[in-house]
Order: C-alpha cells, then sequence, then structure tokens
C-alpha cells in the first residue's frame, strides 16, 4: 500500500479515520482522543499544510500521519540528542482499528523517518499518551528514546516525549 499526500478531498474519509480511533481507544479504555482533539478543524488545517500523508483503501483513509516541525514549548526543557531545528515531529499517527495489525503504523512511521532523512533532518521527535501500550511498544520497538514527559490540560496521563536520531 503506497502512502500519498493527503488533501481537502480527502477531509471526509480522514476525519471519520479520527473519529473510528477515537472511538476504539476509548472502548479500550484509553482515553487519549476525545471530540476536542483531533477535532474537524485541526483535521482541515492539517489537510491544507502539505504535511498530511496516509495510507488509503476503497477511496477511504485507513492510516494518516502528520510530520512538520511545528514545536511544543513543552518540550524545551529534555535532553535532545539534536538541535530543535534539525527535527521533525510526528502527530496523530492513526491506524484504523479494522486495519491495526498488519504493520500500517510501523510503514507509517519509516515513512516519516525518510521524508525527514530526505528533507535534511536528523532526528525525529513525537510525544505519545502514556496509557496507550500500543503506541508506547510501536515507537520503543522502532528505536525511539525516552526523553521525558508532558502533561496536556484535560487528560489524565502524561505523555511520554521520544527522540529518534536518524542515521
Amino acid at each position: 500500500m503506497e502512502i500519498i499526500p493527503l488533501g481537502m478531498e480527502h477531509f471526509p474519509s480522514t476525519n471519520q479515520l479520527y473519529r473510528d480511533v477515537t472511538r476504539d481507544l476509548r472502548k479500550s479504555g484509553i482515553y487519549q482522543w476525545d471530540f476536542f482533539y483531533p477535532n474537524r478543524f485541526i483535521i482541515k488545517s492539517d489537510l491544507k499544510t502539505g504535511n498530511f500523508f496516509g495510507i488509503t483503501k476503497d477511496n477511504g483513509v485507513i492510516g494518516a500521519i502528520v510530520i512538520d516541525n511545528k514545536r511544543n514549548e513543552k518540550y524545551e526543557n529534555f535532553s535532545w540528542s539534536e538541535p530543535a531545528e534539525s527535527s521533525l515531529i510526528i502527530h496523530r499517527l492513526a491506524v484504523h482499528p479494522l486495519s491495526q495489525g498488519k504493520g500500517l503504523g510501523k510503514k507509517l512511521l519509516a515513512f516519516a523517518e525518510d521524508h525527514a532523512m530526505e528533507s535534511g533532518f536528523k532526528s525525529i521527535r513525537l510525544d505519545v499518551f502514556s496509557n496507550n501500550p500500543g503506541a508506547v511498544m510501536l515507537y520503543e520497538r522502532a528505536g525511539y528514546e525516552e526523553r521525558g514527559s508532558v502533561h496536556y490540560p484535560f487528560r489524565k496521563a502524561l505523555y511520554k516525549c521520544y527522540e529518534k536520531v536518524l542515521t
């Protein structure tokens, strides 16, 4: 399955993807996302930036990832391996519940790493909900190293912050 840039024409199925993933996470007792995040305004904004990529099947988006250099000020006090200007950030990696367990998350992650290296970046940073063991495991198995944690408003658990130096 090919990873393609997502644009506004993908809004309906991308919005549905995040709704379906949020519903599935909540059924599993993982309160990472909700009605407020990621919402349709965030998704539309992402789709307009050119930094949103995804996997489609049968005209629907079944996996998505945002890759940009929008840094979170909460990251500033961590001991990073690379300077902020040399790092890309991953946001909102999601795979539809019916497509999970097929390596699509790994494929999206590898795409982000290749994209970063081709663009001259030296590392990738991200944060992940600490109570989402599947996501934490995905990043740790892929060689991401924990650099600290942050707390976001209205979230009960911390978000672990990770970095992977690209070689």
